[in-house]
């Protein structure tokens, strides 16, 4: 009878065990799947030159981090800088687009630490198209609004390699 129960209270917590983290993988997919629908919209706007939808993507707080200049600086200043751009791929005088594949997503319900590698295409015109790889961290908070970029850190350049490691 002592073997049964022990079996029995064996049996009970691996099926409780295996019910969480059940519950934190269905968890963690959802979570995964808000950051896929925010970088997806990310490219949309950079696409579509859709600047107002860029913007609201970020934290009015965010910071902009660039290894490359050892700078960091307002998101605000670099959207400024940014705005032509998009006007002109709103326009069509310009083509451009921001596609992102990660290394390591760290998280919780509210925060996330994004790794990945951006590739941001352009090409002014008739011109030729360019690739720009980079390596990129981003942080950021889950509002009531959904999520928002609070930090950007485009660390170094990356190469194809780099990129194509990542699929």
């Amino acid at each position: 009878m002592k073997t049964i129960k022990r079996f029995a209270a064996v049996l009970l917590a691996s099926l409780i065990f295996v019910l969480s983290a059940s519950a934190d993988l269905a968890k963690e997919k959802a979570r995964l799947a808000e950051l896929d629908a925010f970088w997806a919209e990310v490219s949309r706007t950079v696409r579509e030159g859709d600047f107002i939808g860029y913007s609201a993507t970020c934290h009015p707080e965010a910071v902009l981090v660039t290894g490359t200049k050892k700078l960091s600086y307002p998101l605000t200043q670099a959207l400024a800088r940014w705005k032509k751009d998009f006007d002109d791929t709103k326009s069509g005088v310009r083509e451009s687009s921001a596609t992102f594949r990660f290394s390591q997503r760290l998280g919780d319900a509210t925060t996330a630490h994004e790794t990945a590698v951006l590739l941001y295409s352009s090409r002014q015109g008739d011109g030729e198209m360019t690739h720009e790889y980079v390596h990129l961290e981003a942080l950021l908070l889950k509002k009531k609004d959904g999520w928002k970029i609070i930090m950007e850190y485009q660390k170094a350049p990356a190469t194809e390699a780099d990129w194509t490691a990542l699929e």
